[in-house]
């Protein structure tokens, strides 16, 4: 098995080495391909492609990891492009991209690069894990790779195009209570906010909510001890009663939006690792 390790931290983030070696340790074939830049918050964007500006790339090294390993001067989406279209060899069966320094949880999930590296990858077929950590001032790389590989084999054994959101709270592998399925929480613990505009400059800033999600979404599982795993699926059709596919469009009728509700096992229970994960329909 080929896995492409990508991030948006950039190729320098001790979370991409971390995640890179311990996938390698398991006998799996990886490629290592990532921005040269910390391209957070690009989601699934592409930069400017075009034949007459080539993206530049450099080989890298990654202590105690043996595979190859590409920096790009793109987001992490154009990397998962890049690999798929053979710039480093074969194509890969699956994407993993993390370790994420901080929670893409809720809403964040939208804007993530993190996460938009492991959508494209569905995009193209691919099945994808994206996994990020809780903040911490003692950063527990190597639990979050290790539940990485517990969830890898279910991802693998899954529906095509399978792809997993995973977010593992700041703590030692032994204290973490297990691993549990959770919906998208309304709101983020923080939000953006628009401190200034002047001088021709918009000042944003992070600040903290008051925001208390409700106990199966993926924030409060990662509060409750637990590393949260929601399964996501992007750029689907959305039809209701009123809009089917050949129909044609009447003004003044309802255009539906995307039902909210959990689409795989229930957010309270506790993955079994080796168990194949199954979408609800």
């Amino acid at each position: 098995m080929r896995i492409l390790v990508t991030n948006d931290d950039g190729i320098d983030s001790p979370g991409i080495h971390e995640l890179a070696r311990t996938i390698e340790s398991a006998g799996l074939e990886v490629v290592v391909v990532a921005p040269d830049h910390d391209a957070s918050g690009t989601a699934t964007a592409l930069g400017r492609i075009s034949s007459e500006l080539p993206v530049k790339v450099s080989q890298e090294r990654i202590a105690g990891f043996k595979g190859e390993a590409y920096a790009i001067a793109g987001p992490p989406a154009l990397c998962v492009i890049a690999t798929h279209l053979e710039a480093f060899g074969p194509i890969p069966d699956m994407v993993i991209s993390g370790i994420n320094a901080g929670l893409n949880t809720g809403r964040s999930t939208l804007h993530s690069g993190t996460v938009g590296a492991v959508l494209t990858a569905q995009n193209f077929g691919l099945r994808g894990i994206a996994v990020s950590l809780d903040s911490s001032d003692d950063w527990q790389w190597q639990a979050a790779a290790a539940l990485t590989l517990q969830v890898l084999p279910s991802v693998m054994n899954g529906p095509p195009r399978g792809a997993v959101n995973l977010n593992v709270p700041a703590l030692p592998l032994e204290q973490i209570k297990g691993i549990r399925w959770a919906g998208l929480a309304a709101f983020n613990s923080v939000r953006s906010s628009v401190s200034a505009v002047e001088d021709g400059f918009i000042h944003f800033e992070l600040i903290n909510t008051d925001y208390e999600p409700e106990e199966t979404t993926d924030l409060a599982t990662v509060r409750a001890g637990f590393a949260a795993l929601t399964a996501l699926h992007g750029n689907v059709e959305v039809w209701g009663p009123a809009s089917l596919a050949g129909d044609l469009f009447e003004a003044g009728h309802e255009i539906h939006g995307a039902s909210v509700g959990h689409t795989l096992r229930p957010a309270n229970s506790v993955l079994i690792p080796d168990q194949g994960l199954h979408s609800r329909r």
